[in-house]
């Protein structure tokens, strides 16, 4: 049985930088209130109706093409990770395979909602199509453009000057050395507190189950309201979270997660040369740094440049670690994630 090892990785990022002295100019907040509690300096934001969640991860796609050697036609399988997907359906991935313009030859798309974590299960999805021979060259990508889903006053300012947009991709093959690819991954989820992380509307639920005092709907509202309400415009389509418990949980599962996969292989922290957190908060990466007692040299963060860019975190930081000579060959590399679900894995790979 063969091992999946990644052959090529790319990123793009839109060219708009937005500071924190721009969003203060919307919001009440400051650079100092943004950078205390999120370690970020600045986004990326893409041209609205120019650039679309699909057409970011194009590029990313055709710079991991590149890499990789191989050409956009050589793809036998798209997965396609994202939360902000240019419709609510159909999904990002068979409009990623029009753009590319690899329609002809009709290669399957998986489409993965696990937000946050959606990079580490489509590792592991890829990994399990690459071990049983099914294909040979697929693409992975992670994408988000959450710039046109959020609330820029300063209601929305918890959660507004988290995210940015962006994409990165990579290209997975089959290789029969066992001491190369994709070692081990481990996904794990718990739906207990998945409203304290999400974006309720648009949505079929019409807020029956959520309850009255957690989120403000009347006792009336009951399954099968349409699933935008002018209510629902006045309230806001826009994310929330319940920050402290996102940050609790994750600081206790990034860890576990990562130790589960290194008890997996029988490799300790000591054999990590470089570990990859998903960027969602620089305070909750420096927490998982310090509780494994890793060396800043072997944690790589660019939060600070792109903000939380979700699905495409992880690959857009592996790119700019790989551009950077981080991630030579024979080097283990470990990638872990947290999300709304709440969703978390990891995985280790030896490149």
């Amino acid at each position: 049985m063969p091992n999946a090892k990644i052959v090529g990785i790319g990123h793009y990022v839109p060219d708009t930088v937005y500071t924190n002295d721009d969003l203060a100019k919307h919001m009440d907040t400051s650079d100092e209130w943004i950078t205390e509690r999120t370690g970020i300096k600045e986004r990326r934001y893409a041209k609205k109706h120019e650039e679309t969640t699909t057409t970011l991860a194009a590029n990313a796609a055709r710079n991991a093409c590149k890499d990789a050697g191989i050409e956009v036609e050589d793809i036998d399988f798209i997965v396609f990770a994202t939360l902000s997907p240019d419709y609510y359906f159909p999904g990002s991935g068979v409009l990623l395979q029009r753009e590319l313009g690899i329609t002809k030859t009709e290669i399957g798309a998986l489409d993965i909602r696990n937000q946050c974590s959606g990079f580490v299960y489509g590792i592991s999805v890829a990994d399990q199509f690459i071990k049983s021979g099914m294909y040979k060259n697929i693409l992975l990508v992670g994408a988000e453009m959450h710039s046109m889903g959020l609330d820029y006053s300063t209601k929305g300012r918890g959660v507004t000057v988290i995210f940015g947009d962006g994409a990165g991709a990579v290209i997975l093959q089959p290789t029969d050395d066992p001491d190369q690819g994709i070692l081990t991954t481990h996904l794990h989820s718990d739906g207990t507190h998945a409203e304290h992380l999400a974006m309720i509307n648009p949505g079929s639920h019409g807020g029956y189950h959520l309850g009255k005092e957690q989120f403000g709907y009347e006792e009336n509202d009951k399954p099968g309201d349409v699933f935008i309400t002018q209510k629902m415009y006045e309230e806001g389509l826009y994310p929330n979270m319940t920050g402290q418990l996102v940050f609790k949980t994750a600081i206790k599962k990034f860890p576990e997660v990562i130790n589960e996969a290194l008890n997996a292989t029988n490799l300790n922290v000591e054999n990590i040369d470089l570990l990859i957190p998903h960027q969602a908060n620089l305070r909750i990466s420096q927490f998982v740094q310090k509780t494994l007692r890793l060396p800043d040299e072997k944690v790589f963060s660019n939060i600070q440049k792109y903000g939380n860019t979700t699905a495409a975190s992880i690959p857009i930081a592996m790119s700019e670690a790989y551009q950077a000579g981080k991630l030579e060959k024979g080097k283990l590399l470990c990638i872990a994630a947290f999300g709304s679900g709440f969703t978390w894995g990891s995985a280790l790979i030896r490149l």
